[in-house]
């Protein structure tokens, strides 16, 4: 059975950290209301960088971590919710900086959970040999696209890039569930020439009922109970989202991994972020199952379940 293999990550966050001092200041909240309401203490913001700055940064972490050669990187997908310019993408900036000259590039437009849709997408490349590895990267730059005078989203949304190298592996679980409800799409949107918009109440209801679904249908695919899963790692969009959803699913507080609270919501950047910080600390060895679930503007939600 072939599958794949996560071969090295990496992830970048601006300098420029805004604190929940500051926005409590802004907004004239109370000094715990922020993170009572979202689970986060921080977020970054960025200021110069452009969007394919940020992405290149996270690849260039990856880089120090392997001594791979990156002319075998024959697959580029860069997912994020809004691109700064039309063409070229993201990934060719990206195939142009590590100077790949045999490589297919695709930038991806699918809501906050387009990371689990690229990664699906390279998966089927690595697996029947077209191409031996894949970066799979996540990014946005959110500041950008909010208004920062609306509490709904300012105090939420953050920037950054992760990134995830991908390749081929024999005999390792991968499995999906992954949807889309285009139909209810109005919830959370970007659209030209206006910032993000985000209805709080229905977007949490969507999240904390769907998402703990197509989990559990994921689980009963594959004959498995959540007490298998060694964590699931979800998109990091608030902290009360993240807990009702385990609480929906019977996951234990550890299985769940949570890095809202330094990093904020980054949409797509969220579970590669999320993912290189359990690498990063050595949390995971041989035949562990995993979880990487994302949710979001399209409505769009999928779960994937990897071996490592």
């Amino acid at each position: 059975m072939n599958s794949i293999k996560i071969v090295a990550s990496g992830i970048y966050l601006p300098e420029n950290s805004i604190e929940n001092a500051y926005l409590n200041n802004k907004f004239n909240l109370n000094d715990n209301w922020i993170y009572k309401r979202t689970g986060i203490q921080k977020r970054y913001w960025a200021e110069e960088e452009s969007m394919l700055e940020i992405a290149i940064k996270s690849v260039e972490k990856i880089l120090e971590n392997t001594k791979i050669n990156i002319q075998h990187i024959g697959l580029i997908m860069v997912a994020s919710t809004k691109f700064e310019d039309s063409m070229p993408g993201i990934s060719f900036g990206i195939q142009k900086k590590l100077d790949i000259k045999n490589c297919m590039c695709m930038d991806l437009l699918a809501g906050c959970s387009g990371y689990i849709n690229a990664m699906d997408i390279a998966k089927k490349y690595v697996e029947i040999d077209e191409v031996k590895y894949a970066l799979v990267i996540g990014v946005e730059k959110l500041s950008k696209y909010m208004n920062k005078e609306d509490i709904n989203t300012a105090i939420l949304l953050g920037d950054g890039a992760g990134a995830t190298l991908i390749g081929k592996a024999k005999n390792k679980m991968y499995s999906k569930n992954i949807e889309s409800i285009g139909q209810d799409g109005d919830i959370l949107t970007c659209k030209e020439n206006e910032k993000v918009y985000m209805d709080g109440k229905k977007i949490y209801k969507f999240a904390t009922a769907r998402v703990a679904e197509n989990i559990n249908e994921l689980l009963k695919k594959e004959n498995l109970n959540i007490s298998q899963i060694k964590y699931i790692v979800p998109h990091q969009s608030n902290s009360r989202i993240i807990d009702s959803i385990a609480q929906k699913i019977g996951a234990k507080k550890e299985q769940m991994y949570v890095n809202i609270e330094n990093v904020g919501n980054t949409f797509n950047a969220s579970i590669p972020i999320a993912l290189n910080e359990i690498i990063d600390k050595n949390l995971l060895k041989e035949k562990d199952k995993i979880i990487l679930v994302g949710y979001g503007g399209g409505l769009n939600l999928g779960s994937i379940l990897i071996e490592i």
